[in-house]
Protein backbone atom coordinates (compact mmCIF):
# COMPACT_ATOMS: atom_id res chain seq x y z
CA UNK A 1 0.00 0.00 0.00
CA UNK A 2 1.56 2.97 -0.68
CA UNK A 3 2.17 5.99 1.81
CA UNK A 4 0.14 9.08 1.68
CA UNK A 5 2.83 10.62 3.52
CA UNK A 6 5.44 9.81 0.84
CA UNK A 7 3.62 12.29 -1.60
CA UNK A 8 3.52 14.91 0.78
CA UNK A 9 6.84 15.01 2.06
CA UNK A 10 8.35 16.46 5.06
CA UNK A 11 7.33 19.92 4.06
CA UNK A 12 3.32 18.96 4.17
CA UNK A 13 3.30 16.69 6.79
CA UNK A 14 4.77 19.21 8.91
CA UNK A 15 2.42 22.11 7.74
CA UNK A 16 -0.15 19.67 8.57
CA UNK A 17 0.26 18.47 11.50
CA UNK A 18 -0.45 21.64 13.08
CA UNK A 19 -3.77 21.98 11.50
CA UNK A 20 -5.19 18.84 13.06
CA UNK A 21 -4.66 20.26 16.43
CA UNK A 22 -7.47 23.00 14.97
CA UNK A 23 -11.61 22.77 15.96
CA UNK A 24 -13.40 21.31 12.67
CA UNK A 25 -15.82 23.94 12.56
CA UNK A 26 -12.75 26.08 11.06
CA UNK A 27 -12.56 23.89 7.60
CA UNK A 28 -14.57 23.30 4.98
CA UNK A 29 -13.94 20.16 2.86
CA UNK A 30 -10.25 20.77 2.52
CA UNK A 31 -8.23 17.69 0.79
CA UNK A 32 -5.18 18.73 2.48
CA UNK A 33 -6.83 18.44 5.96
CA UNK A 34 -8.29 15.47 4.69
CA UNK A 35 -5.09 13.86 3.56
CA UNK A 36 -3.60 15.00 6.52
CA UNK A 37 -6.71 12.78 8.84
CA UNK A 38 -6.11 9.76 6.36
CA UNK A 39 -2.24 9.68 7.15
CA UNK A 40 -2.85 9.76 10.98
CA UNK A 41 -5.63 6.76 10.41
CA UNK A 42 -3.28 5.16 8.19
CA UNK A 43 -0.25 5.52 10.91
CA UNK A 44 -2.48 3.77 13.75
CA UNK A 45 -3.22 1.04 12.32
CA UNK A 46 -0.04 0.54 11.18
CA UNK A 47 1.52 0.94 14.66
CA UNK A 48 -1.25 -0.76 15.80
CA UNK A 49 -1.22 -4.03 13.68
CA UNK A 50 2.49 -4.23 14.23
CA UNK A 51 1.88 -4.31 18.31
CA UNK A 52 -0.64 -7.20 17.35
CA UNK A 53 2.19 -8.93 15.63
CA UNK A 54 4.27 -8.83 18.51
CA UNK A 55 2.62 -9.02 21.39
CA UNK A 56 -0.08 -12.08 22.95
CA UNK A 57 -3.40 -9.82 22.27
CA UNK A 58 -4.74 -11.28 25.25
CA UNK A 59 -3.06 -9.16 27.87
CA UNK A 60 -2.28 -6.00 25.38
CA UNK A 61 -4.07 -2.81 27.36
CA UNK A 62 -4.81 -0.35 24.94
CA UNK A 63 -6.53 2.65 27.26
CA UNK A 64 -6.24 2.69 31.10
CA UNK A 65 -10.31 2.28 30.18
CA UNK A 66 -10.17 -0.84 28.56
CA UNK A 67 -11.98 -2.77 30.96
CA UNK A 68 -14.84 -0.39 31.15
CA UNK A 69 -14.90 0.23 27.40
CA UNK A 70 -15.51 -3.69 27.37
CA UNK A 71 -18.03 -4.32 29.66
CA UNK A 72 -20.41 -1.19 28.08
CA UNK A 73 -19.35 -2.48 24.37
CA UNK A 74 -20.62 -5.92 24.98
CA UNK A 75 -23.56 -4.62 27.33
CA UNK A 76 -24.73 -2.62 24.15
CA UNK A 77 -23.64 -5.22 21.63
CA UNK A 78 -24.02 -8.75 23.58
CA UNK A 79 -24.60 -10.66 20.28
CA UNK A 80 -22.29 -8.62 17.39
CA UNK A 81 -19.71 -10.71 15.43
CA UNK A 82 -16.42 -9.72 16.36
CA UNK A 83 -13.64 -11.25 14.03
CA UNK A 84 -15.40 -10.22 10.46
CA UNK A 85 -17.11 -7.11 10.76
CA UNK A 86 -20.58 -6.33 9.18
CA UNK A 87 -20.25 -2.31 7.62
CA UNK A 88 -24.05 -2.33 7.68
CA UNK A 89 -24.24 -3.15 10.90
CA UNK A 90 -22.44 -0.43 11.87
CA UNK A 91 -23.24 2.27 9.20
CA UNK A 92 -26.77 1.35 8.88
CA UNK A 93 -28.92 4.55 9.96
CA UNK A 94 -30.17 2.10 12.96
CA UNK A 95 -26.50 0.96 13.88
CA UNK A 96 -25.39 4.76 13.91
CA UNK A 97 -27.99 5.24 16.52
CA UNK A 98 -27.23 2.36 18.87
CA UNK A 99 -23.54 3.20 17.94
CA UNK A 100 -23.80 7.21 18.76
CA UNK A 101 -25.45 6.08 22.34
CA UNK A 102 -22.34 3.62 23.17
CA UNK A 103 -19.69 6.54 22.01
CA UNK A 104 -21.16 9.42 23.36
CA UNK A 105 -21.05 7.27 27.16
CA UNK A 106 -17.08 7.69 26.29
CA UNK A 107 -16.96 11.65 25.45
CA UNK A 108 -15.25 12.62 28.46
CA UNK A 109 -13.46 9.52 29.43
CA UNK A 110 -11.33 8.59 26.21
CA UNK A 111 -8.99 11.15 24.67
CA UNK A 112 -10.06 11.45 20.70
CA UNK A 113 -12.75 9.29 21.22
CA UNK A 114 -14.54 10.72 18.06
CA UNK A 115 -11.33 10.59 15.79
CA UNK A 116 -11.68 8.70 12.46
CA UNK A 117 -9.66 5.28 13.27
CA UNK A 118 -9.21 2.04 10.86
CA UNK A 119 -10.71 -0.94 11.81
CA UNK A 120 -9.52 -4.17 9.51
CA UNK A 121 -12.80 -5.81 8.75
CA UNK A 122 -11.40 -9.39 8.71
CA UNK A 123 -9.32 -10.73 11.37
CA UNK A 124 -7.63 -13.40 9.29
CA UNK A 125 -6.91 -10.44 7.27
CA UNK A 126 -3.95 -7.60 7.42
CA UNK A 127 -4.66 -3.70 6.52
CA UNK A 128 -5.18 -3.43 2.93
CA UNK A 129 -8.23 -0.97 1.22
CA UNK A 130 -10.87 -3.80 0.83
CA UNK A 131 -10.21 -4.91 4.57
CA UNK A 132 -10.35 -1.80 6.05
CA UNK A 133 -13.44 0.51 7.61
CA UNK A 134 -13.48 3.70 8.62
CA UNK A 135 -14.95 4.50 12.62
CA UNK A 136 -14.56 6.31 15.39
CA UNK A 137 -11.62 6.08 17.87
CA UNK A 138 -13.80 4.78 20.64
CA UNK A 139 -15.70 1.80 18.27
CA UNK A 140 -12.05 0.82 17.12
CA UNK A 141 -11.14 0.33 21.10
CA UNK A 142 -14.36 -1.49 21.66
CA UNK A 143 -14.19 -3.72 18.91
CA UNK A 144 -10.49 -4.68 19.36
CA UNK A 145 -10.63 -5.30 22.50
CA UNK A 146 -13.37 -7.40 22.02
CA UNK A 147 -11.30 -9.40 19.53
CA UNK A 148 -8.29 -9.52 21.94
CA UNK A 149 -10.37 -10.97 24.75
CA UNK A 150 -12.10 -13.32 22.90
CA UNK A 151 -8.92 -14.69 21.37
CA UNK A 152 -10.45 -13.29 17.42
CA UNK A 153 -6.49 -11.83 17.15
CA UNK A 154 -4.50 -14.64 18.78
CA UNK A 155 -3.45 -16.15 15.10
CA UNK A 156 -1.86 -12.41 14.14
CA UNK A 157 1.74 -12.82 15.78
CA UNK A 158 2.03 -16.23 14.03
CA UNK A 159 0.40 -15.57 10.82
CA UNK A 160 2.60 -12.35 10.14
CA UNK A 161 5.17 -11.63 11.95
CA UNK A 162 7.98 -11.09 9.84
CA UNK A 163 10.76 -13.81 8.87
CA UNK A 164 13.76 -13.40 10.19
CA UNK A 165 16.55 -13.09 7.89
CA UNK A 166 17.98 -16.34 7.79
CA UNK A 167 22.74 -15.65 7.53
Amino acid sequence: MARISDSLGAEGLLAGTSVLDRPAEEFENDPSVEAMWAIKAYEHAEIYFNILCSVDPRILRLTPHDDLIYKTFREHFPDMKVAVLNEDEIKSPEGKVKWREFCEKFKSVVEDYSFGTLIRSDVDTEYSESNSILVTRIQFYAIELARNREGCNDHVRSKFKPVKDKQ
